[in-house]
């Protein structure tokens, strides 16, 4: 898969449908720095984004995939897997989201929790103290596992992770 031969191939297409960045971005729903940056090879889009722009372009998943068209007709097969691997992403991206949700309520509740502590005054007894303390710090952990994960850092640290891993094996 060569992203150079796909963004040329993405690019081609835009064209043939006579429309410029904008606009397709504002039909796919994404910014025109994304289809620049699709269209130069520097980023891939996503499998759902794919799927929408072959239906779109009405060329087939393995054609944008490998940047150029196919005379032959795809295999049924094929682009059926590609499509359950692609619900099966979204699926994944679903209960990501869900669980980071729930975490960002915990800290809410959290921060409140502090908010209470400190205002009404409790934080000079020990006990509330330590609760409002450990609350504090639930709070900005929450803040710096959101800051993490909807960066590109965890990209980063997940490669880490993969290379850590692979020496030890």
């Amino acid at each position: 898969m060569n992203q150079k031969n796909i963004g040329l191939f993405l690019r081609d297409l835009r064209k043939e449908k006579d429309l410029t960045q904008e606009q397709l971005a504002e039909i796919l729903g994404v910014s025109n720095r994304s289809i620049s940056r699709w269209e130069n090879g520097v980023n891939m889009p996503d499998i759902d984004l794919v799927i929408e722009m072959a239906k779109f372009y009405d060329v087939s998943i393995e054609e944008m995939l490998d940047g150029e068209r196919k005379e032959n007709i795809v295999d049924r097969k094929k682009e059926e897997s590609l499509l359950k691997v692609a619900e099966y992403s979204n699926d994944e991206k679903i209960i990501f989201s869900k669980r980071l949700c729930y975490i960002f309520i915990a800290g809410l509740i959290a921060l409140v929790v502090y908010i209470i502590l400190e205002t009404q005054g409790f934080t000079e007894i020990d006990i509330y103290n330590n609760i409002a303390s450990f609350t504090l710090g639930f709070v900005f952990s929450v803040l710096l596992l959101g800051i993490i994960f909807t960066s590109r850092y965890m990209l980063r640290i997940r490669a880490f992770k993969l290379r850590v891993l692979d020496r030890y094996k």
